[in-house]
């Protein structure tokens, strides 16, 4: 930024500089910026060397990070300058301050565009920068075909030419529809024979992005990118502008290589030996040298040449020579370098015929599992679970297990869940895989799902043979001074079932069992005594005829939990003291659970799963995954169908939801019926460090009503956490708590609504009083297209909503943006819903998605003094303008939790405003095109020995509006329970007095208007 002859700028510069502090900078801002506006409004008295200079000023005040909200036109004016110095500085203020969608914008597309068709090479550059900079739908309509025809000029200079191609790009990924792509695949072949390198380079950028789109029309590209390969390998014609340490050029390589990767194997032989020539000369000619620079040029064409050898299936001597670099560069003391090889031979895994290559260098890796640095350490971990197969998962596993212990805790997780996989899936015996899982819920059992011992437990109920060796495996842990609560759950199962296969071995008596299993009784929490008062029934059961010593101990534990404040504990010991008085019947009643569907674990589906897409994670697959958030838990929310029979508590279906250890046979309880809830997948994500929740409640099947739970809301629902509606294929299930993901963007402005395994639909808004701007991001995540999509909004009567045309195919790994505007019309709680289906192959896909267009969206927080509030609150006198309610059932929040929640609602608290200390006192203004801007006012009056109730009065010009924001903010502050309400015979209670203020006043008008 030239400063020469701005005098005024330079000393405003050296003063914010030599100011002491914050507030000294904010006021000699302030100063500036007032200077500056009263100039602005005497525009006629400033000359262009003045206006320049204050729009520099303000320039630099935004860079600092102030708001600067006014100036604008004068900026965009000095576009039209005809000399150098202003025009320059209206392009660049232009670019730094002003958005795509910003108005002013519109006043200089024609002075823009007669810059770009001009002739003043300087005046096309700026304006070719301050287009590619800020984009914009309106630019891409309006400028992309001179900026086409600038490109495609031949008496233009590289400078224009380079700058063009990089503004056409930008101007793509705003509208792909600018560049007609059945008549520029010609133009973009005889693009690649340019010579000038910097030129080169922008055209590869643009091609990179058109064949991500659509490769099939660019294939005449193809023998023109291996050309300027061989151009760049052999180093001919290659300015010494463009060698970087030696390098012809890596950044036009590795474009170049990026983009051939778009397209499936060549099979042209001639193009393909002339490729493989190339890629073989960059294999050879890489190694490890001191200078860091050349290090990490040289290896990004290496990497990006290992991505294209991979995608082209080459020969297997090449595939094998490729592993051999990579176990050189994981053997190499420099970070980068090892955490390159190592994902990069995990990313050969998905090459056939070159595991037995990979795993010559198994015991590098197991070294790396111990780096210092944990990202190698996770890409250790990831390589040592792609390559395990039968013939190395003894040793792999072992290693794991040794390594458990001194794991730091942000890997423990993913460790323990790894092994437990592939412990179960390549296991040479039964005994191995239940010692590998004991071992695994001994050293962390703090990281382990009960997913992981519910798949022993059925394996073990399964084979007769095992059980024996279950059983006495887990009494040895048990008899351990410190054993972890899960290590309980499965021993206690293990002995409750099985103890009496031991019965002739030492230490293993029943009473022996009771007392090591009963030691660990007060130690556990109340989802573990119920499985423990489970076992003590089965020991009874197995002791025939009794041991009357053990039976008065086990009889004495009912006796102890039958006025258990739980209700689950208290029926148990109640149905079991029972139970256990029915003599040898018990042996019928509590017989031996019978064997266990024979389905696919849920750990290998998963398994598998994630194999799948570590083999499909190719260059081109990364890169997309860079720009589509991914790595979220897969929660699996179904409940399990089926009917429950009566007699036996029955677990899901190991098909559907993995199950844990059935209960025993006996009456089921009221509770067992009416207080579960549907179960979720806990290993949605094998890889996710969140996979891992609390301990599930009881589990019982459901009947097929209960996937209304999924269909709506309920009066027990939380409004805002709405899930998908509709029921889902079984086949297809979202990926992560759509519910979650509703609920945030009910709270901001940009995420994702929707994943599965083939789509990700995210979401950006922006809102201005009544209406919203939305755009859905449609990103196809598949190797081939989706097909017959389709998008149909389901907008409530208060919402005036118009989606733009939804394109039929996206293409694969592509993103479509899909533009959304809304009017609210008047206040409403009621949901827009929109209808999304499409086909992934022959697979349909259908869902109903809330969208979070929700009340809080057209609030406007509005900040009160005494002298403001006042007024406006006794002016609301009485329904419907000002509604009262005593709300009982309130999350236990204190007064800045709810503060902040209000906060976060657009509803600005005032604080100390109310003289009671216990009460809350807010306003926010709400538009729709009914109201237009209204006020709304609330007075939130709690009690302190009771948080789970308030009363809550709410204030209006518009009775309708009242209505909606009280049930609103009302729906925020009440508990909603997440399963089902329990029945109960209890007495309902009598309601409670109406909350009153410390100074007895119970009119919240009365109370404020106290203070004046």
């Amino acid at each position: 930024m030239a400063l020469s002859g701005m005098r005024g700028l330079s000393v405003f510069i050296s003063d914010v500089r030599n100011c002491q502090n914050k507030e000294q900078e904010r006021q000699r801002v302030d100063k500036e910026l007032g200077n500056i506006r009263t100039k602005f409004k005497n525009e006629r008295g400033l000359t262009p060397y003045e206006k320049k200079k204050y729009v520099w000023k303000m320039l630099y005040i935004y860079m600092l990070g102030y708001d600067v909200d006014f100036g604008h036109m004068e900026t965009v004016s000095l576009i039209s300058a005809p000399k150098y110095p202003e025009k320059q500085v209206g392009y660049i203020v232009t670019s730094c301050l002003l958005n795509e969608n910003h108005d002013f914008l519109r006043l200089v597309i024609n002075t823009v565009r007669n810059d770009i068709i001009g002739r003043n090479e300087t005046f096309q550059c700026l304006a070719l920068t301050m287009v590619g900079n800020i984009g914009g739908k309106e630019f891409a309509e309006s400028l992309a075909p001179d900026v086409q025809k600038l490109l495609i000029s031949s008496s233009c200079r590289p400078l224009v030419r380079k700058k063009a191609a990089l503004c056409l790009l930008r101007l793509y990924r705003k509208n792909p529809d600018v560049v007609n792509v059945e008549g520029w695949s010609d133009r973009m072949a005889q693009l690649l024979d340019e010579r000038d390198l910097g030129v080169l380079i922008a055209v590869m950028s643009l091609l990179v992005a058109l064949v991500a789109s659509n490769f099939d029309i660019y294939w005449s590209c193809v023998p023109k990118c291996v050309k300027i390969l061989e151009r760049l390998a052999r180093s001919q014609d290659i300015p010494q502008d463009y060698t970087y340490y030696g390098i012809p050029s890596p950044w036009l390589q590795v474009k170049t290589m990026r983009a051939l990767q778009y397209f499936p194997t060549i099979e042209d032989p001639n193009i393909r030996r002339s490729l493989f020539e190339v890629l073989q000369r960059i294999l050879m000619g890489t190694d490890v040298v001191k200078n860091v620079n050349k290090n990490n040029a040289s290896h990004a064409v290496l990497f990006e040449a290992l991505a294209l050898v991979m995608h082209l299936d080459a020969e297997k001597e090449m595939m094998s020579q490729c592993v051999a670099l990579l176990g050189k560069f994981i053997a190499v003391r420099e970070p980068n370098i090892r955490y390159l090889g190592l994902e990069n031979m995990t990313r050969m895994l998905m090459v056939a015929d070159v595991q037995d290559s990979i795993k010559r260098h198994q015991a590098q890796i197991i070294t790396s599992l111990k780096d210092p640095d944990i990202s190698i350490r996770r890409r250790a971990l990831d390589l040592l679970y792609g390559m395990c197969d039968v013939t190395n998962a003894k040793d792999i596993v072992e290693e794991l297990l040794q390594y458990l212990t001194t794991a730091d805790f942000g890997i423990r997780e993913e460790l323990a869940l790894k092994a437990a996989i592939l412990a179960e899936k390549f296991a040479p015996d039964l005994s191995w895989y239940v010692d590998v899982i004991l071992q695994l819920i001994d050293k962390a059992g703090d990281f382990i799902s009960d997913d992981i011992w519910y798949r022993v437990v059925q394996f073990v109920t399964n084979n007769e043979d095992l059980q024996p060796y279950a059983a006495a495996k887990a009494r040895e842990y048990l008899d351990k001074p410190a054993v972890h609560e899960t290590m309980v759950k499965v021993g206690a199962y293990l002995l409750g079932e099985y103890s009496h296969l031991l019965a002739r071995r030492p230490g293993c008596s029943p009473k022996e069992i009771f007392s090591v299993i009963h030691d660990k009784l007060p130690t556990v929490s109340i989802s573990t005594v119920a499985l423990l008062l489970n076992t003590y029934a089965k020991i009874l059961m197995h002791t025939q005829p009794p041991d009357q010593e053990l039976q008065e101990h086990i009889w004495a534990v009912f006796s102890k939990y039958e006025s258990y404040i739980d209700l689950e504990i208290q029926q148990r010991a109640v149905e079991y003291f029972a139970l256990s008085q029915k003599g040898p019947i018990l042996m019928d009643i509590l017989a031996e659970m019978p064997k266990f569907p024979e389905r696919q674990s849920a750990l290998l589906r998963r398994a598998e799963d994630t194999e799948v897409d570590t083999a499909e994670l190719s260059a081109t697959k990364l890169r997309v995954q860079q720009q589509m958030s991914s790595a979220i838990v897969v929660s699996d929310q179904r409940p399990a169908n089926g009917s429950l029979p009566t007699g036996q508590i029955k677990m899901p279906d190991v098909g559907k939801v993995e199950q844990g250890p059935r209960q025993a046979n006996g009456a089921l309880s009221k509770q067992d019926a009416q207080t579960a809830s549907p179960e979720p997948d806990l290993l949605g994500d094998l890889l996710s460090p969140l996979a891992i929740e609390g301990p599930p409640g009881p589990v019982v099947s459901f009947p097929s009503s209960s996937l209304l739970s999924l269909e709506g809301p309920t009066e027990d629902s939380d409004p805002l956490a709405l899930a998908i509606l509709g029921e889902q294929p079984s086949s297809i299930q979202p990926i992560g708590d759509v519910a979650e993901r509703f609920q945030a963007l009910c709270l901001k402005d940009s995420g994702v609504l929707y994943e599965d395994p083939f789509i990700q639909i995210g979401m950006k808004s922006e809102w201005r009083a009544n209406q919203g701007r939305l755009v859905l991001f449609l990103g196809n995540k598949n190797t081939s297209a989706l097909t017959y999509v389709q998008a149909v909004l389901l907008p409530p009567a208060h919402l005036r909503m118009k989606l733009s045309l939804v394109p039929d195919i996206i293409p694969p790994r592509a993103q479509v943006q899909c533009p959304l505007e809304v009017v609210n019309l008047r206040a409403s709680r009621d949901v827009a819903v929109i209808d999304f289906s499409y086909k992934n192959g022959a697979v349909p896909v259908n869902v109903k998605l809330r969208l979070p267009i929700v009340f809080n969206k057209f609030l406007q927080p509005l900040a009160m003094t005494t002298d403001t509030f006042f007024p406006q609150w006794r002016a609301l006198v009485g329904p419907p303008a000002k509604l009262q309610e005593v709300v009982r059932g309130v999350k236990p929040l204190s007064l800045p939790e709810m503060a902040n929640l209000f906060n976060s609602l657009q509803i600005s608290v005032s604080p100390g405003l109310d003289p009671n200390p216990n009460n809350l006192v807010a306003s926010t203004t709400f538009y729709s095109e009914a109201t237009r801007a209204i006020l709304c006012l609330i007075r939130v009056e709690t009690d302190p020995s009771d948080r789970t109730q308030l009363r809550m009065t709410v204030a209006s010009n518009d009775p309708n509006t009242t209505f909606e924001f009280k049930e609103f903010i009302k729906e925020q502050l009440v508990y909603i329970p997440t399963a089902p309400s329990v029945a109960s015979s209890a007495p309902t209670p009598p309601p409670l007095p109406p909350v009153r203020s410390s100074s007895g006043i119970t009119d919240p008008a009365a109370a404020l208007a106290g203070l004046i």
